[in-house]
């Protein structure tokens, strides 16, 4: 009889760099975590610069030996990291997911959709003309100009879900409608955008062909019917199966299952984890809010959102800034195409998301507020930015660019939101959504 076998174990040397990593990360970025909220910043800001300082703009460039030595050129080492990050961010948005009020959504659905619809046409139309302007030289030679163009516009109309997930976390807005709309506004940008992204992606490598598209429209649509036909009432089972037991340990199992399999049915579809991890928080949410009077599905969930805000998501973030090359910007045609792509992106996503706030008659500083949430980039545009380079549609000076914009749109919308959210009283409604989260009983 033949024997298997057995299966290599990991590399002792490989565990112990993996493990100072992870150690290194999460000591820094508590330590600038906590700065950035003395600031007045969400601590999301010193945890994006964690990975700065500790990549290549900054210890790569004073200190290489230091820097090989936090992150050596190992691939399958920086695997590991990765996959603690990626299991992170996709937590981070199913915990965010749960946390949507549906109802809301379904009463002020008209007013999502003129946000997300301003919030994604304008900086698409914009990032399209400005690939049509930028100079030759930030294109690769094997690009042509309309699929550069193309591949810009998406990448100027996406919002960060993980971003501004953990932003209104920070500030304490998930309860408030503005930040409710965000998220949902933000869910609406991100599904198109994705969708945008595999007609790029198809454009750069075999063309555009209305087979590939028409499979990618179709599988999102019947992810979400299946989601909301077959996914809810199961959910809802698991849930409520769950929560028989004396202590809250096989809830939090259980709706950590749940996200993780929603994030893997998006993936083997083609589509991003990130919209399935999120689909399935919701079905999460939608569950705790079918429970009984006096029962709070959230106030079982309080140990995983505390895990994953506090531990998982500090290293999410402290990764994407890993990826961050800074010295490209030495180059002066690299520095003026950011500035003027910077620009660009905030202005089209901020006046896009706050003309669709006041034709939806919302105020002056609930559109503020919605247009600072909404311009968010964070990891997603850095995700495509990502995709872009392997595909050969972006170089290196301009993959630098994409994620610089990311980065700043992530920084400075904190501010503008809590300057807006001030001026905007809480309503009863709010308040008895803040207490429910909390997990107190009305």
């Amino acid at each position: 009889m033949t024997m298997s076998s057995p299966l290599p174990s990991l590399d002792p040397h490989t565990l112990l760099v993996f493990l100072l990593q992870v150690g290194l990360l999460l000591l820094i970025a508590l330590g600038l975590g906590r700065l950035a909220v003395r600031l007045g910043l969400p601590a999301l800001v010193g945890e994006l610069l964690t990975g700065v300082i500790l990549g290549p703009s900054l210890l790569g460039t004073l200190a290489p030996g230091a820097f090989t030595w936090v992150l050596p050129a190992d691939a399958d080492q920086m695997h590991l990291l990765d996959a603690v990050g990626q299991l992170g961010v996709l937590l981070l948005v199913g915990v965010t997911g749960v946390q949507l009020d549906a109802a809301m959504l379904r009463r002020r659905g008209a007013t999502g959709v003129k946000v997300s619809l301003g919030g994604l046409l304008l900086p698409l139309g914009l990032g399209i003309g400005a690939g049509f302007l930028v100079p030759a030289a930030l294109l690769t030679e094997t690009t042509d100009r309309p699929t550069f163009a193309l591949f810009l516009g998406v990448a100027m109309c996406v919002t960060a879900i993980p971003v501004i997930a953990k932003t209104l976390s920070d500030m304490g807005l998930l309860h408030r409608d503005i930040g409710q709309l965000t998220l949902g506004a933000g869910m609406v940008d991100d599904a198109v955008g994705w969708f945008l992204l595999s007609v790029v992606s198809a454009a750069a490598t075999t063309g555009v062909r209305a087979g590939a598209v028409t499979f990618s429209l179709v599988s999102l649509i019947g992810f979400l019917i299946a989601a909301f036909v077959v996914g809810r009432p199961l959910v809802r089972w698991a849930m409520r199966r769950a929560g028989r037991a004396a202590d809250g340990g096989p809830r939090i199992t259980t709706a950590v299952v749940i996200i993780l399999l929603g994030a893997a049915a998006t993936h083997a579809m083609g589509m991003e984890a990130l919209f399935g991890a999120f689909v399935a928080g919701i079905l999460i949410g939608q569950a705790r809010q079918e429970e009984e009077p006096g029962r709070s599905l959230w106030s079982d969930l309080t140990p995983l959102r505390t895990v994953v805000l506090s531990v998982l998501a500090p290293i999410f973030l402290a990764t994407a800034g890993l990826r961050m090359d800074l010295t490209a910007l030495a180059d002066p045609k690299v520095l003026l195409a950011a500035i003027a792509l910077l620009a660009i992106a905030v202005a089209g996503k901020f006046v896009g998301a706050y003309i669709g706030a006041r034709a939806s008659r919302l105020s002056h500083w609930e559109g503020i507020a919605l247009g600072a949430g909404m311009n968010a980039r964070g990891v997603v545009e850095v995700v495509v930015a990502t995709t872009g380079l392997r595909l050969g549609v972006l170089s290196v000076a301009t993959y630098t660019v994409i994620v610089l914009i990311a980065v700043v749109t992530s920084v400075m919308g904190p501010p503008i939101l809590r300057r807006a959210m001030a001026r905007v009283q809480q309503s009863e409604a709010e308040a008895e959504r803040e207490r429910v989260l909390a997990g107190v009983a009305s």
